[in-house]
């Protein structure tokens, strides 16, 4: 998130595979807890350099996500709220990806998953 002219905005990027728009989101790291995993994932997905992330996450949304071997497996994704300070331009998914930011509302229109959409209108 960051503060915008007209309030709060999120940093929203597409899928790789769908192209749907998506919060970065990923899988636990070892060594690290799942605040760290977020700001990991918020770096290589949307290029978030700098930032303050919750230290407890600020919600959960539910999704199918669909494996290579055609499995679908429900998927809970803790949300954590990352305030940006800093983007890069360069960032390791940049040419697989678009970001934008968006105000909460505009966010919520643009997202398949019904928690997520309440989940961000909750910003």
């Amino acid at each position: 998130c960051r503060a915008g002219e007209n309030g709060t905005e999120v940093l929203m990027i597409t899928s790789r595979d769908t192209g749907r728009w998506v919060m970065p989101k990923g899988w636990l790291m070892d060594g690290k807890d799942a605040a760290e995993a977020a700001c990991e994932e918020a770096w290589e997905e949307a290029g978030v350099k700098s930032a303050n992330v919750s230290a407890a996450p600020v919600g959960t949304y539910h999704y199918e996500k669909r494996l290579d071997d055609g499995y679908v497996a429900p998927v809970e994704v803790q949300v954590y709220r990352i305030d940006v300070e800093e983007l890069d331009d360069a960032y390791p998914e940049m040419r697989e990806r678009a970001r934008l930011w968006l105000d909460p509302a505009t966010a919520a229109n643009r997202v398949d998953e019904p928690s997520l959409k309440e989940l961000l209108l909750q910003l």
